[in-house]
């Protein structure tokens, strides 16, 4: 299946998952994808990440979600800059998300990085989701 957003899509596969209160989800392979999801992991907002391949030799990522006893860790997610309309911003110009209980994930030349690292590193990029 193609997508023209595929970050959008991993997005909203992970928030559907929670919701819907799965323990584990799948989701096509990408480089960007990965480190997305590695990013989420170190946050807390995922146990676990592994790359499975499967019998069509198609790699998929498969995301052990977290739960605070019965409750979601990820409460919600947004999309931010779009394929038809892209938007960046300067480290000083970074907003906590949720009065810093969330993060925005950024896309620099340094690779993917939250919002804290990005100000800590006074490095601006693409805005690509928030998450909280």
């Amino acid at each position: 299946m193609i997508t023209t957003d595929p970050i959008a899509d991993f997005i909203t596969r992970v928030r559907n998952a929670y919701l819907a209160r799965q323990q584990v989800v799948l989701v096509p392979h990408s480089k960007v994808k990965e480190e997305l999801a590695v990013l989420l992991k170190t946050n807390g907002y995922i146990q676990a990440v592994k790359v499975i391949t499967n019998a069509s030799k198609h790699q998929e990522l498969q995301l052990k979600l977290a739960y605070f006893g019965k409750y979601p860790v990820l409460n919600g997610a947004q999309r931010l800059s779009k394929p038809g309309r892209r938007l960046y911003s300067q480290a000083q110009d970074l907003k906590p998300v949720f009065s810093g209980q969330g993060l925005t994930i950024l896309s620099t030349s340094k690779g993917l990085m939250t919002d804290k690292q990005a100000r800590k590193t006074h490095i601006g990029g693409e805005l690509l989701c928030k998450i909280w």
